[in-house]
């Protein structure tokens, strides 16, 4: 079984390289809060749940700026094998600010901006850049 966020970063950069409007992602709670931080900071257009219980989706709707994808490259950073949790101290800036970490914390996911201002720490998910 392979790892369903990382599915779904694959999905993102997989779409984006062709050119897609819209990609369809298989339906989890982590993953619809991952695409609404995404939303939230401007990687996304838009992240919608669609269908029902058995086929249930996210349908992801993919921004470009001058025809170039927004989405240069995604890291998952905490695996099944091995998770990777930071303190409030540790939260670092992604790219010199230019990127996100989706941040699993007490609060809810979050990037690592909202987390730094909530003070909290969590578990790293992923990065986006």
């Amino acid at each position: 079984m392979t790892d369903p966020i990382t599915d779904m970063l694959n999905r993102l950069e997989n779409a984006q390289a062709v050119n897609k409007k819209t990609v369809d992602v298989p339906y989890s709670e982590v993953k619809y809060k991952i695409a609404k931080v995404m939303e939230a900071e401007g990687f996304i257009e838009s992240a919608v749940k669609k269908g029902r219980v058995p086929k249930k989706m996210i349908r992801i709707g993919l921004r470009y700026k001058d025809g170039e994808p927004v989405i240069r490259k995604t890291r998952r950073v905490s695996k099944p094998g091995r998770r990777f949790y930071v303190s409030l101290k540790d939260i670092k800036p992604v790219k010199g600010g230019y990127g996100i970490a989706v941040i699993s914390t007490p609060k809810g996911v979050m990037s690592n901006k909202e987390a730094r201002s909530a003070g909290v720490g969590g578990e790293v998910l992923c990065e986006i850049h």
